[in-house]
Formats: structure tokens, C-alpha cells, sequence
């Protein structure tokens, strides 16, 4: 009983401190390719959502669309005020609107005519709604490569420490390179992951306002084969 309570006290000494996991502590220990590593996998992160926030905000200002406005325009086309059409279309700033003013200003050439410019007019408007959208797909890949490549020089550093040891193996020795390989490919994952679903997220809802784009064409397309 005695020795129970003479060892007590060794089990609850308060001078044990408890390691805790520190994310910096871990980067600092990672050695200098470690640290250049992850400074580029945080640029890259930035950059990607830069990206994501500035054309989620202008894909969301494009697929805004007055509900009078078709209306407008059908009643304007059918009573021949194609100049106050015409009109409505330059002070609506939406990519529906510059579709359909383009559509306008070819009325009076054949159907055909009118389709193909409207339809080129599309591709421009696309292309500016998938503007920079390609960096973030490409961030995507090549950031989980970089947190790899991360791992093969924290390799490459353990195996020469471990070269040079001598045959005496202390894994304090092995730490930086340990650091590196581990944290650069959670960096490069992490930065991988967001930027995929950041990027899949702006496709999806391009594909809803292309669509929109799409439908609304289609509609001053029918108003113009009405008969009269």
C-alpha cells in the first residue's frame, strides 16, 4: 500500500506536459523545400478562389433577368417599335439582352442570318462567363502534384539523412524530411479539393445561365416566325 502511494505521485506529476499538434510548427519543422512548397500551394489557393468569388458575383449579376422582359419585347417587335426594343436591350446589362438586341438589329434579313448571329454572339457571351474559370480546373490538378512532389523531397531528405547516419538511426534526424512529406501532401490535397469543387460549382451554374441564354434565344426566334 505504502509503494502504491509512494508511486502515485510519479503517474500525476503536473510537470508532464502534453505535446500538442501546432499546423505552423509542423510547416516550420518542414525544412526550407517544405516551406517554399507550401507558400506556393497557399498562392495557388488564393489565387483559386480569387477566381471562384469574382465570377461566382458576375455569373450571378448575368442570370438576373426581368421577368417584363420578354414581354417588353414581344410587345415592342408586334407593334414595330423595334428602336425602343432596340433600346431596352442596351439598358438592360445582361447577357439575355445583348442575345436578343442582337437579334434586333439583324431584323429584316432572313431567318437564317438572324440565328447565326445570335449564335455568335452566344459564343462571346460564353466566353466572357468562362473567363479564368480554366485556371481554377488547372489549379485543381496540379496542385495535389506539387503537395506530391512535396513528398518525394521529403523522402529523397530522410533516405540521405539516413544515408549518413552511420547505421545509427534517431528519427529526430528524419523529422524535416518526415514534415515535409507529410504536410505538403495535405497542402496539396486541401488546395486540390477546393479548388475542384470551386471550379465545378462555377460550371454548374454557367451551364444554368447558358441555358437561360438558350431558351430565351429560342423564344424571340419563335416571336419572329409568328405570323402577322
Amino acid at each position: 500500500m505504502l509503494s502504491f502511494i509512494q508511486e502515485t505521485p510519479e503517474v500525476l506529476d503536473p510537470t508532464s506536459e502534453e505535446k500538442t499538434l501546432s499546423i505552423y510548427k509542423l510547416i516550420v519543422d518542414g525544412g526550407l523545400g517544405g516551406q517554399i512548397i507550401i507558400a506556393i500551394l497557399f498562392v495557388l489557393l488564393a489565387v483559386s478562389l480569387y477566381i471562384y468569388f469574382e465570377r461566382f458575383f458576375a455569373i450571378k449579376a448575368a442570370a438576373k433577368v426581368d421577368k417584363n422582359f420578354m414581354n417588353q419585347i414581344k410587345d415592342y417587335v408586334s407593334n414595330g417599335k423595334l428602336e425602343s426594343a432596340d433600346s431596352l436591350c442596351k439598358n438592360t446589362n445582361s447577357p439575355t439582352a445583348r442575345l436578343i438586341g442582337k437579334g434586333i438589329s439583324r431584323i429584316g434579313k432572313p431567318l437564317e442570318d438572324i440565328n447565326t448571329a445570335i449564335e455568335n454572339a452566344g459564343k462571346l457571351e460564353v466566353y466572357q462567363l468562362e473567363k479564368n474559370v480554366s485556371v481554377i480546373a488547372t489549379i485543381a490538378g496540379a496542385a495535389p502534384m506539387i503537395g506530391f512532389l512535396g513528398t518525394v523531397i521529403g523522402m529523397i531528405v530522410a533516405i540521405h539523412e539516413i544515408a549518413n547516419s552511420g547505421g545509427q538511426i534517431d528519427i529526430k534526424m528524419l523529422s524535416d524530411g518526415l514534415y515535409t512529406a507529410m504536410t505538403t501532401t495535405v497542402a496539396g490535397l486541401i488546395v486540390g479539393i477546393i479548388a475542384y469543387i470551386s471550379y465545378n460549382h462555377i460550371v454548374v451554374r454557367t451551364d444554368k445561365v447558358m441555358y437561360q441564354m438558350e431558351a430565351k434565344s429560342v423564344e424571340f426566334l419563335d416571336l419572329l416566325n409568328e405570323p402577322v
